[in-house]
Order: C-alpha cells, then structure tokens, then sequence
C-alpha cells in the first residue's frame, strides 16, 4: 500500500498547488490514498463545503481538519453527510461531522483518524485514550490506519507517535505549517513525522502574507491576515506499507509549483 498524504492546503494558491502537482505526483509514486489536510483551504482559515469539494475534485480520497474545523458555520451539515472529510475526533460527541472514517480503493481500505493537541489549541478531551477508542473501532474495518496529529506542541506530537507504534501505519503531524527532518519509520512499524509541512505560498510567514506577519510582530497591534501569494510548494510524505499494515518506508515531498 502507497499513501500519499499532503500536508495543510493553505487558501487558493494552495489548492492550485496541489491541483498542479498532483496529477504528476500520482503519476510518479501510484499511491493507492491521497489524504489532504484541508483545514485552511477556504480563504486561509477552515474550510467550506465548495473549497472541500474542490480538493475531493481534484483527487483527494478523504480531507482532516484541525482547529479551525468550525471556522465556517455553512458546512456544518455538510461535516455531517460528507463521510470523507474528518474532524478531530476528540472534539465534543455532539459537534458536527466525525473524527474517523474509512476509505476504500480496490480491495484495500484505509482508517483515517484526526486528533486535535491540548496544548496551545483547543480540544474537548485527551487525543491519547481517544485514538485508542478510534483504533479499537478499526481494528475489523480498516486494513491500513493513518492518524492525523493536529497540534502545535512537538512533544504532544511526538508522543502520539510513541503511543501509536505497532498499531497505526502512520502518525503524521500536522498544524505549524513548517516541514520537519523527522520522518522515520518507529521501531513498531508506525510511519512518523512531527509536522508534514503546508501546502501554499512559502513566500510569506506561516501562509499569511509576510509584511502583515511582520507589522503584527513590530507593532503588537491587530493587524488583519491575508493569505500571501509568492513562492507555492508542496508539502507531503509518501508512506509504503505491508500487507500487515506496518509501514516499511516514508519518504519526505517538497515540491514547488510553477504557477
């Protein structure tokens, strides 16, 4: 099994990136899943059903969100019918959409899982003993398990990783929008990687455009975000990984867009 997954689709540049770079990257590597992290594909921050749509369209096989899953009331509903966009799971029970879903490609079926951190973001419970419920609930659905680490904490992610080891095929981070040098495949045979990077305009801060980022540091005054528009890379691990569900290889994507 080949999993491509793309780290933090950033407004429209970024999913006119991955609109560019896609079709190439699955003519490269044939990965059997594309998992896009799409929490602020609409405008910079959240997402909208017409942005989600947008990314399923453009090959996505399922979409996790983060922090700013709730951005946008409009897709509310749609978080509760669209079954392959995932929020974190240990969100409120109540809250609209859902933490875990399975997609199929072929014989093969893929368990995706979104956790949010504790740490410097907002979250209802603990990841920890969550994914441990999520796990349990694959465990005879899913022949392949990803988990999707939204949180801001380095060690909050590492841990998770330690936590999943031998019972996921993959742990990625995501959320800092700041690829990591991290990416290994732990002793247990969980694919690894703190933080996978953004998908969008590197030529600002973070996504957001540079000279805004920089008055709002300078001056400590509210300064209003747009999304920057310079310098649109890629940012994805591809993951391969047994007929057991253990990974046997991660291979970083850092890959710039001629747009």
């Amino acid at each position: 099994m080949k999993l491509l997954f793309v780290g933090d689709v950033v407004g429209k540049l970024g999913r006119q990136t991955l609109a560019a770079l896609l079709p190439g990257l699955r003519e490269r590597h044939t990965p059997d899943f594309v998992v896009v992290n799409g929490e602020n594909a609409a405008g910079g921050v959240g997402i909208t059903r017409r942005t989600a749509n947008e990314l399923l369209e453009t090959g996505a096989d399922a979409i996790t969100l983060g922090n700013h899953a709730y951005r946008h009331a409009e897709v509310y509903e749609y978080l509760d019918t669209e079954s392959r966009i995932v929020r974190p799971a240990n969100y409120p029970k109540g809250s609209p959409g859902r933490g875990v879903t399975v997609v199929e490609s072929g014989s093969l079926r893929l368990g995706v899982v979104n956790l949010s951190g504790s740490l410097f973001v907002e979250a209802a419970r603990s990841a920890f003993p969550e994914v441990d419920a999520a796990l349990g609930e694959l465990r005879e659905r899913a022949d392949h398990v990803l988990v999707d680490m939204h949180a801001e904490a380095t060690s909050e992610k590492v841990a998770m990783g330690w936590h999943v080891d031998g019972r996921a095929t993959a742990c990625l981070g995501t959320h800092t929008h700041v690829p990591t040098a991290d990416a290994r495949v732990l002793p247990g045979g969980t694919a690894y990687c703190t933080d996978v990077g953004m998908t969008g305009p590197r030529g600002g801060v973070i996504g957001v455009k540079r000279e805004l980022a920089l008055k709002r540091f300078l001056t400590m005054t509210q300064v209003r975000f747009e999304t920057s528009s310079e310098d649109p890379w890629l940012n994805g691990v591809l993951v391969d990984a047994d007929g057991d569900g253990r990974a046997t290889g991660i291979v970083q994507i850092l890959e710039r867009a001629e747009i």
